[in-house]
């Protein structure tokens, strides 16, 4: 849901600037759409999935960064949307030209319609569990990143450890 064609000004206001607002769970589309009512700019990135709804499999629109939604604009307009209280935080936006890049590139992506899945974010030593597969439920560390993740799979009691490789896309962090 691109909220607006975000247009950037060469000479933005001082006040105007991307802010990340954390949504309570399932509240993205409808804090975007909130946005969009106030003429407030905003990005929230859908890519469609299929779920399946009984013995149905029906398409759907899901954020890619689920709980997320950009917005362009002043604070107050971050502080007005939080007061329907959907919003969990509002995270203030250091480098706003890199994030500014890092929205087009994703932008410039969803317009060519190319298959884009979100994928965690992966650090060497995060706690990780496995949302899937034969070892779902698994937890472990990813030990280092490459086109597989090496997942390190230990026994505290034991002091001993092992590892295998594992597709990042099948990882859920923990916290």
């Amino acid at each position: 849901m691109d909220c607006d064609a975000l247009v950037f000004d060469p000479m933005p206001s001082v006040a105007q600037q991307w802010f990340v607002l954390h949504t309570k769970s399932r509240q993205e589309k409808v804090v975007a759409q909130s946005l969009q009512a106030r003429e407030v700019k905003c990005f929230l990135p859908l890519v469609e999935q299929i779920r399946l709804h009984g013995h149905r499999k029906v398409r759907v629109q899901m954020p890619l960064f689920p709980g997320y939604v950009f917005l362009y604009g002043s604070r107050e307009d971050a502080y007005e949307v939080d007061r329907a209280r959907r919003i969990a935080q509002i995270i203030e936006v250091t480098d706003q030209t890199q994030i500014e890049q890092e929205i087009n590139v994703i932008r410039q992506v969803l317009i060519s319609e190319l298959p884009l899945d979100p994928y965690p974010y992966l650090a060497v030593g995060v706690r990780v569990r496995v949302r899937c597969g034969p070892l779902e439920g698994m937890c472990g560390l990813v030990e280092s990143r490459s086109h597989m993740h090496r997942l390190v799979l230990g026994v505290e009691v034991l002091g001993q450890a092992c590892s295998l490789e594992i597709d990042g896309a099948i990882l859920e962090i923990l916290d």
